[in-house]
């Protein structure tokens, strides 16, 4: 059977974008490779009780353009509310406006932004 493992996205700046995962959404550095076999700095990065990773990629001369809407992936949390009063105490905007009253009933979401424009669509799972 196939297993996802990991997820490559490229930053243009590696220590900001380590410092926003792991201080905002709360993952963890599992592995950091200051130089790849391609020449790429990269960090590997893991939610806990998740096998499936983050690579945030570096490259000095890779000049770097997130296109509006390019990709998001998904983060479940078990209080929507809890969590994204946090991140917006801590200087982060969360997006839609409105999203409080927007998702009152149902399934609760918003999204942030990391440092480079990747969108990260925050889901309510009890579950989680």
């Amino acid at each position: 059977m196939a297993v996802l493992m990991h997820t490559r996205i490229r930053v243009s700046d590696l220590d900001s974008s380590i410092e926003f995962y792991t201080k905002h959404l709360g993952f963890e550095l599992q592995n950091r490779n200051p130089n790849s076999p391609a020449g790429n700095e990269i960090a590997f990065l893991t939610l806990p009780g998740n096998d499936h990773a983050v690579e945030l990629t570096y490259s000095p001369d890779y000049e770097l353009a997130v296109p509006e809407d390019l990709m998001h992936f998904a983060i479940g949390v078990p209080d929507l509310i809890a969590f994204c009063d946090k991140l917006e105490k801590d200087g982060l905007e969360i997006w839609p406006d409105g999203w409080r009253e927007k998702f009152a009933a149902g399934n609760k979401m918003g999204f942030v932004d990391d440092p480079d424009g990747y969108e990260i669509e925050l889901l309510e799972r009890k579950d989680a």
